[in-house]
């Protein structure tokens, strides 16, 4: 019984096969149907042709090549920068169902250097890549609580989040008030403990102040700082040696305020907006000085076009691109 059933399948697929390809109706509409495929996708390549060639051709002219980080000689440690390069399929799917190019639908995707700040050795860090249009303050604290307040609401009013460098001491005495930064979305450094001059100490005492200070940060914010600044940039090979094993970076500045000398606000707010370059690590204190320029500093930093971040804002790869110009990598 199971082999006659096997027997009339086999003889109904036979007759089924015979009648495709003798049958000219039923063969006429088997290719009928392989040319409308066929036709059709060719229709689609046809189309999608011209399109895409312009977007490759618009891709060759406008990649950027991504920056290596590097030892400069005067500078020291410079981070790399990320290239940027036209996404081609991306691309093409914004602009396909109009069928034409549009370079204001052009999706860039930002790739990344060989050499990272990561592979570079340990080396003192004084700004950030050159070609970056960002500008990072670092506010150095260790006394100056009187002026804090107003520098907080003025960063808040412009909705600027940048560096701040706690002395371990100040901590201490002050946790409230190093709660207010912290809570206020700033990022925390490490400005060691008693303010010494660490380029006297022995390397145990760096270890110590660098330590100590992160203990009570730690202790006091929940957050490790991974940015050292060295009191009065004062340092030595085994400063930047001893923070690097304890997986930090130290910090120092291209353009200082020198906000303790207590300089007019207005004259001081000048000469630090036309020094101002990319890249640029602006040092500054809790002084009156800065208090009363810091608005003025600000304003004088976005009107050349600079965004003001974090150390790690600045150290970071990430290039800053415009809103239409996101692709996978950037998300």
């Amino acid at each position: 019984m199971k082999g006659y059933k096997t027997f009339i399948t086999i003889s109904i697929l036979l007759l089924i096969s015979l009648i495709s390809v003798y049958n000219p109706p039923s063969h006429r509409y088997i290719s009928t149907l392989k040319e409308s495929a066929f036709t059709t996708s060719t229709l689609h390549m046809s189309d999608a042709g011209p399109l895409l060639d312009q977007i490759k051709l618009f891709a060759s002219q406008h990649d950027i090549k991504p920056v290596n980080a590097r030892i400069d000689p005067v500078w020291k440690a410079i981070p790399g920068y990320n290239g940027l390069s036209v996404d081609i399929d991306a691309s093409f799917d914004r602009m396909k169902k109009k069928k034409e190019f549009n370079e204001s639908m052009i999706v860039y995707k930002q790739t990344k250097p060989k050499v990272s700040l990561e592979d570079l050795p340990p080396s003192p860090i004084y700004k950030g890549n050159p070609n970056k249009p960002m500008v990072t303050f670092l506010i150095n604290v260790a006394w100056g609580n009187e002026f804090l307040p107003q520098m907080l609401e003025t960063l808040r009013e412009h909705k600027i989040h940048t560096t701040f460098f706690l002395d371990g001491s100040w901590v201490k005495k002050n946790q409230d008030l190093a709660k207010v930064i912290y809570e206020e979305g700033h990022e925390i450094g490490n400005h060691a403990y008693t303010h010494p001059d660490m380029k006297s100490l022995t390397n145990n005492r760096i270890q110590e102040e660098i330590h100590k200070t992160n203990e009570i940060i730690q202790s006091t914010l929940e957050v490790t700082p991974k940015w050292f600044a060295p009191p009065s940039g004062s340092y030595r090979m085994d400063v930047v040696e001893i923070a690097s094993t304890m997986d930090m970076h130290t910090i120092l500045w291209s353009v200082d305020t020198v906000d303790w000398r207590k300089p007019d606000p207005d004259e001081m707010a000048n000469r630090v907006v036309n020094k101002i370059h990319p890249g640029a690590l602006v040092l500054m204190h809790p002084t009156s000085s800065t208090a009363k320029g810091l608005e003025q500093m600000i304003q004088g930093i976005r009107a050349k076009g600079y965004s003001i971040g974090t150390v790690s804002q600045m150290m970071s790869e990430k290039r800053l691109v415009k809103a239409n110009q996101i692709g996978e990598t950037d998300k």
